[in-house]
């Protein structure tokens, strides 16, 4: 069995920190907001056993956790590291079932258009952070998305979705009008 190695990258989001091995740990993306959502991945539910985790997202080679405000990473970071490193070498569990949900898109030829935009270009930026968007739907020139991991919650993600991701969007696909992000 190969060593695995857990290196801690900081945010945007200052109540999340990246705990990223050395090792592709799920095709796609996975988030549980809270410890209810966790019951169906033994590594979640693990994690949210420590009462200053307050939320877990996996992307490919990282797990993004969201600490409790009454805590510092600097108490706590050595110890999900280690955790982290324990669970990845155990094989714990992620999810049920693995599937790579974010290559197949549905829709009209321009909700096809936005997602292939959000795939392709927004995707690959948000995961760096530690967090993710989700697709969700459009509607008369609104596209609705949901940010996940780090990026729920973050402050700078507004300025993000409007700026950036609305941007982009406008620019690459005219029928958009505005973007929104729906709240989990």
């Amino acid at each position: 069995m190969a060593t695995i190695n857990v290196y801690t990258e900081a945010t945007p989001n200052p109540a999340t920190r990246k705990f990223l091995v050395n090792k592709l740990l799920i095709n796609g993306s996975v988030d549980y907001p809270d410890r209810e959502a966790a019951e169906s991945s033994a590594f979640a539910k693990e994690l949210f056993k420590f009462n200053f985790v307050n939320g877990v997202f996996f992307a490919s080679n990282f797990v993004t956790v969201t600490k409790a405000d009454n805590v510092d990473w600097e108490d706590i970071e050595a110890i999900l590291k280690e955790f982290v490193k324990g669970a990845v070498e155990s094989e714990l569990q992620i999810k049920e079932v693995v599937a790579d949900e974010s290559a197949h898109f549905d829709g009209t030829e321009t909700e096809v258009k936005i997602q292939q935009v959000l795939h392709d270009y927004v995707r690959p930026a948000v995961e760096q952070d530690g967090g993710a968007i989700t697709y969700k739907s459009f509607d008369q020139g609104v596209v609705t998305v949901q940010l996940k991991g780090s990026c729920s919650g973050c402050p700078s993600s507004m300025i993000t979705l409007k700026a950036g991701i609305e941007g982009l969007l406008k620019r690459m696909v005219p029928e958009v009008e505005e973007v929104v992000a729906e709240s989990l």
